[in-house]
């Protein structure tokens, strides 16, 4: 306990000490989110999927290859958001109010905050909407999923719109996408722009509009375990991952292509999910265009990210929910689950690409969205920053979090953190500024990063990472220098190393839950 206080102080001491990087005035600052997508999805991280503006801006940037997200959607956007570990930030289904958000920093400090995009962080009634925390304007869902067609929970502002009153044609990605240009169009060039666009692809359902499904036609005939493999070595060949990283096997729910049944659905499935990736990347691209009209790109740092690992949910037949509509908008009856020959894509269908395409979009990781194992957190960054990083096309192998993201942008704008939130003594920030790294210098990294959520907890120190399945509650240790793949458990040989990393995350969560609140989020909550 003494050593994670100790840390806290530090952090919060570093924190403190604001040193603007570089140039005349602040930089604009766009952070784009998207939702379950796995580590291999983008074609600069090894994928297929045709992702040409986020392959640009990761050849102009760099492309950090050990960094960490939460492993659920709402408590990784808590932790970026606020800097501080989820089990703190999200706080009663919202934000905790004494932890401070980054439009709340940058707004004091002169900046325009601006946001389009899933929110799932809280509700107006909560005091936890967007507007509540920071951001002059907002749009998007509020909730945690949604119909791509007629998405349930979209507001401006806080003012509920009807899905009556959509056009034909909407399509949230591009609404998104769309939102977004115009409030880069609208602001004000005398003053910085933060912009956090937050898209809900490529989550569940499986919708996309037939010309974008139609581009991948047949793309996927030859099977996950012959694209698992593809993926693998373009990874290798990249330096995504070492020469030397080893594959894991197909998870165990996975059959052999080869045995699989209804090939024509299991293909259409990973069509769409290719579809809604490569629309959201177009309206990446149109948001470049409008940065770059702005006259300001050289001076903007992009950061991309994605909340957790491939999502293996098979969605089921029976699934009621808030996110489900009833019927379609021309009132036809919902017809919702994975239901075989019952292709994905159109509005009346709700579906999920299940264990198979999550197990190749996390390649070359174990498991999924909801664990801890590396194929649930281990995630992209992206970061692109014509007059603050040198570096074009290189891969970064720094250590890092979530968390980082909020003291990073602290550091370069010259923002001021707040000793008071929400009336009280503003919590301390657990990240640590990656504005050096940016730079090509060396930073002083986590000594402990710490995972806890669902059916994961792990903790990683160094090159040692001790990692369970609550199902199994059983602790397994790694050497990730060895085995970043998680496919050797050592915590029978190197017994000591496992115990002090078990102690030292009890530690943590114990002082976690010591905060002024219940501890929301505790392993085994159920979400989105």
């Amino acid at each position: 306990m003494p050593r994670i206080i100790t840390q806290a102080l530090l952090l919060a001491a570093l924190a403190l000490t604001q040193v603007p990087c570089s140039g005349e005035s602040p930089p604009d600052i766009v952070l784009v989110m998207t939702d379950d997508m796995g580590y291999s999805d983008l074609g600069c991280y090894g994928g297929e999927i045709e992702t040409p503006h986020l392959d640009k801006l990761a050849a102009g940037g760099l492309r950090f290859t050990n960094f960490y997200s939460e492993n659920m959607c709402w408590v990784s956007r808590a932790a970026m958001l606020t800097g501080v570990w989820h089990l703190t930030s999200f706080h009663r289904k919202g934000l905790h109010p004494r932890c401070v958000t980054i439009p709340e920093i940058l707004r004091s400090g002169g900046y325009s905050t601006l946001m389009s995009g899933k929110w799932h962080l809280g509700w107006p009634r909560q005091k936890s909407s967007p507007t509540d925390r920071g951001f002059d304007s907002f749009y998007g869902i509020i909730d945690g999923a949604s119909s791509f067609f007629a998405p349930a929970s979209l507001m401006r502002g806080k003012t509920p719109i009807k899905v009556s009153g959509l056009p034909a044609d909407y399509y949230i990605t591009d609404a998104i996408s769309d939102n977004a240009v115009q409030y880069i169009e609208k602001a004000d060039r005398k003053k910085p722009l933060l912009l956090y666009v937050a898209y809900t692809a490529a989550h569940w359902p499986l919708h996309a509009r037939p010309a974008d499904i139609a581009h991948y036609k047949g793309k996927y005939a030859m099977g996950w375990d012959k694209l698992r493999e593809e993926r693998y070595q373009r990874m290798k060949k990249l330096g995504i991952i070492s020469a030397d990283t080893p594959l894991s096997p197909r998870h165990r729910n996975v059959p052999p292509w080869e045995e699989a049944e209804h090939k024509d659905w299991q293909q259409r499935r990973m069509e769409v999910y290719a579809a809604q990736v490569t629309s959201m990347d177009a309206g990446i691209g149109r948001i470049v265009k409008a940065l770059e009209r702005r006259g300001n790109f050289d001076n903007t740092l992009i950061l991309y990210m994605t909340d957790n690992g491939g999502c293996h949910v098979e969605y089921g037949k029976n699934r009621k929910g808030p996110y489900l509509p009833a019927v379609t908008r021309d009132g036809r009856k919902m017809r919702p689950g994975n239901i075989p020959g019952l292709m994905p894509g159109p509005e009346i269908t709700y579906q999920s690409y299940g264990y198979g395409w999550a197990n190749v979009s996390n390649t070359p990781y174990r498991m999924f969205k909801q664990f801890d194992h590396e194929g649930g957190i281990r995630t992209p960054l992206i970061a692109h920053w014509p007059r603050g990083i040198a570096s074009r096309g290189e891969l970064n192998t720094e250590v890092a979090h979530l968390v980082d993201i909020l003291p990073t942008l602290v550091e370069i704008t010259g923002a001021r953190l707040p000793t008071n939130s929400g009336g009280s003594k503003r919590i301390a920030i657990n990240g640590r500024s990656l504005a050096g790294v940016f730079q090509g210098k060396e930073r002083q990294g986590h000594s402990s990063i710490f995972f806890s959520h669902n059916k994961g907890r792990a903790i990683r120190e160094g090159k040692w990472k001790l990692v369970q399945d609550r199902k199994k509650k059983q602790w397994e240790l790694y050497d990730l220098s060895k085995d970043p793949t998680e496919l050797r458990n050592l915590s029978q040989e190197e017994p000591e190393i496992a115990a002090g990393l078990k102690a030292r995350w009890t530690a943590w969560f114990k002082q976690q839950a010591s905060q002024d609140s219940p501890v929301p989020g505790v392993p085994g909550k159920k979400g989105n």
